[in-house]
């Protein structure tokens, strides 16, 4: 498959990349698990896309090596395939344009372009054929291209900010001092976590819920205690509230395609004889996990806490409410059009 073909091509490259002395024809077989003609073939496709390979003949017998000058053309410390790799990882990225860290990433990809042949630009075209990278669903952050400049810039420099803030659970913004610890990109939103002093305890902001903000003359030091890493471990998504050990039965339907994924690193799977799966998780705070349980619909059951119970079956009679009512309103509609017919 060329599919396939492909990724073993991909392969023999970072291998012979690998090798200071370079690899035998048999070598590559070996190590692809293919046939040494298979290796042959492979080997010619990827010195007609215009890699600079060629054979050398010695004590250790004939081997594949990249030519002298392959190394002293790239920028240290990167190889072609990590080259082609980022070259490849561009749609992942998209979700910053129109933002300060789009420009620079562009200049990137522009000046790798500019060291890749058109032999093997078409090469990677090839790959793309094959394989493509994106990331859905994401919000546009052109328009916040200055806020994120700004608070960027005010967390490198250790500054406080002063920010108009409205979360999804309030009629209007309240006015904060905070101490921007760390900037972090999550499922296509950007988030301000730092120390909130309204609040008194580190909280975690999303970027286009600001309104306003205004960098302060005002400097902080980052805690030695705070663990950013720590600080995101028990959160579903990034809710951070009290700890649940939550127990969720999965139907066999669908016990294979939750039970492949890691959704949190808390998780812990129990199967059971009827083909059904228990999947466990540790988490903070349960509004996040509720909108999985109900993303599954009828394949996912809670078994506990009951204070999730609640919350699921609160939402799944609000939403059955809201379907009758539509349906009478047609109803209504139906009755009226023949009525006035």
């Amino acid at each position: 498959m060329r599919g396939d073909q492909l990724s073993r091509q991909w392969r023999i490259i970072r291998q012979i990349e690998a090798s200071k002395i370079g690899l035998t024809a048999t070598e590559i077989a070996d190590l692809g698990d293919v046939s040494l003609r298979t290796a042959y073939r492979d080997l010619d496709d990827l010195q007609f896309a215009g890699f600079p390979l060629y054979t050398d003949k010695g004590e250790h017998g004939q081997r594949w090596k990249f030519i002298d000058s392959y190394a002293s053309d790239l920028p240290l410390p990167f190889t072609y395939s990590e080259l082609m790799s980022l070259h490849l990882s561009r749609d992942l990225f998209k979700v910053f344009k129109g933002t300060v860290f789009s420009e620079a990433l562009e200049s990137l990809f522009d000046k790798i372009l500019a060291l890749l042949s058109p032999d093997t630009l078409a090469y990677l075209n090839k790959i793309q054929s094959v394989f493509h990278m994106g990331i859905q669903p994401y919000k546009d952050y052109a328009r916040f291209r200055e806020l994120i400049a700004q608070v960027n810039q005010a967390a490198l420099d250790q500054r406080c900010i002063e920010i108009a803030y409205q979360s999804l659970k309030e009629d209007t913004a309240t006015l904060r001092k905070v101490e921007p610890y760390k900037i972090w990109f999550y499922e296509g939103t950007i988030y301000i976590i730092g120390h909130c002093h309204l609040r008194n305890e580190i909280r975690t902001f999303v970027l286009d819920r600001v309104h306003m903000l205004n960098t302060l003359d005002e400097t902080f030091d980052i805690p030695d205690k705070f663990d950013f890493q720590k600080y995101i471990r028990h959160g579903f998504k990034v809710m951070h509230d009290e700890l649940f050990t939550v127990r969720i039965m999965i139907s066999p339907a669908w016990a294979r395609y939750v039970g492949e994924k890691i959704w949190h690193e808390s998780q812990m799977i129990q199967k059971h004889l009827d083909g059904a799966i228990e999947i466990i998780f540790r988490v903070a705070g349960l509004d996040e996990i509720k909108q999985w349980v109900l993303g599954l619909g009828p394949e996912a059951v809670v078994v506990e806490p009951e204070e999730l119970k609640v919350l699921v079956q609160a939402d799944l009679e609000r939403s059955l409410d809201q379907y009758q009512q539509g349906m009478l309103f047609e109803e209504k509609d139906i009755r009226k059009q023949v009525v006035e017919n």
